[in-house]
């Protein structure tokens, strides 16, 4: 059995009774419920979990909204988040993406397939294999899933956090955005190369002058520049 705490935030009876047999069938049995936003909040605040699966369309606070303010409370911050929904447009997509969202599956869905995202979510990064990496100040953490620029603390999106840590892997490499997507986001065909540029330009708001060091090369894709 797993010992990850899951939360489900989903105002759908009937689809937090699937969610739930599922992942009790997969061996996470320490899942928690929530119909609303605000009730959902709530619990990631008091549990901290190992995953948030969360509806859009929720009442209290709408999805995206929920999303947002975890990424905005250092505690909770780097919590991975997966998104169910069933809009699939690919401006909501895109939206899900700059709120902090890890990954985002639309409804109905496969469960063999949720199931293979919320492991590859849950799966420790593999991208930097040492503990600690340190380019012009900025250290990254794998363990913690952290990362400080110049001693400052930054608060990276789950999204974010895995295109940077990727570039940081092989220095001078040049990642094309199909490659980007195939080696953080889990996301199959919901995700486009056009929400790779916004994690990119996110990315590249936050490390301020550091940013230099992300390259864009024309026609191909990113690299990062010791």
């Amino acid at each position: 059995m797993s010992a990850d705490t899951i939360v489900i935030i989903e105002d759908d009876a009937a689809i937090r009774s699937v969610l739930r047999v599922l992942l009790r069938g997969a061996g996470y049995t320490l899942i928690k419920e929530a119909e609303r936003g605000d009730d959902g909040l709530k619990l990631v605040r008091e549990l901290r979990p190992s995953l948030v699966l969360l509806d859009l369309m929720l009442p209290g606070l709408d999805g995206f909204t929920v999303c947002r303010r975890i990424r905005e409370t250092k505690e909770i911050a780097s919590t991975p988040v997966i998104m169910l929904t069933a809009r699939s447009e690919e401006g909501d997509v895109v939206r899900g993406l700059e709120c902090g969202a890890d990954d985002y599956v639309t409804k109905p869905f496969s469960r063999q397939v949720l199931l293979a995202r919320i492991r590859a979510v849950l799966r420790r990064p593999e991208s930097v294999k040492e503990s600690n990496t340190d380019f012009d100040g900025l250290v990254l953490n794998s363990d913690s899933r952290s990362v400080t620029l110049n001693g400052k603390p930054l608060n990276l999106t789950g999204s974010e956090y895995r295109v940077l840590s990727l570039l940081l892997s092989r220095p001078e490499r040049v990642y094309t955005r199909a490659q980007i997507i195939d080696l953080t986001q889990n996301a199959g065909k919901d995700v486009t190369d056009r929400a790779v540029d916004v994690q990119v330009v996110g990315l590249r708001r936050k490390l301020g002058a550091w940013a230099d060091h992300i390259e864009t090369v024309r026609g191909a894709g990113y690299r990062f520049r010791p």
